[in-house]
């Protein structure tokens, strides 16, 4: 769940609440606002840590192009099994012109490596692993192939992207949102 690079109740990624230039409320941010659950609404719980992780992904998402962010964000999401987030960010990206073709081809962009430049081919190795990190770190080839394709800068940003929106899933998985219930209007 992170944010778009829209302010944080018009695009982006998975957030829900705070309002920012640059992004997005998370998703999972209240998790029984509406879905009677019974977990906390984490936003209304713990307002100051919310909105450091939005300010953290609206600073993570500068200078990306939007529809990478989406891509890192639905693979992510697709790794950790957050329909809550999932479903934002193809949304989003749909919203962002984003091709049908590509959005189904994310969860198997290894198979169907013509549908991504190499530059997002090495964005979606590196969200793998680092989605993935306890179970073999990140591998020095996919760290350098992402490191051929973007700058310090970029890939800073790229790094960061990836931890929001694992922090974002983490959230909203933990807090129960519901998919199709994006609490960012």
């Amino acid at each position: 769940m992170t944010t778009n690079t829209n302010t944080a109740a018009t695009t982006g990624t998975t957030t829900t609440g705070a309002t920012t230039t640059g992004a997005v409320t998370p998703a999972g941010t209240g998790g029984d606002a509406g879905g009677g659950t019974g977990r906390i609404d984490f936003a209304k719980a713990a307002p100051k840590v919310f909105r450091a992780l939005v300010g953290f992904d609206a600073a993570a998402r500068e200078g990306l192009d939007p529809a990478l962010v989406e891509l890192i964000q639905i693979r992510a999401s697709h790794l950790n099994h957050c329909a809550y987030c999932l479903h934002m960010h193809t949304n989003d990206a749909r919203k962002a012109g984003e091709s049908e073709d590509r959005l189904h081809m994310v969860a198997v962009w290894r198979e169907a490596r013509h549908f991504f430049t190499p530059k997002e081919q090495a964005a979606l190795a590196l969200t793998e692993a680092v989605t993935r990190v306890a179970d073999a770190g990140v591998p020095d080839d996919v760290y350098a192939e992402a490191a051929a394709h973007f700058d310090d800068a970029e890939l800073g940003h790229v790094l960061a992207l990836i931890l929001t929106i694992n922090t974002w899933n983490r959230v909203a998985l933990s807090t129960a949102k519901m998919a199709g219930t994006d609490e960012r209007r």
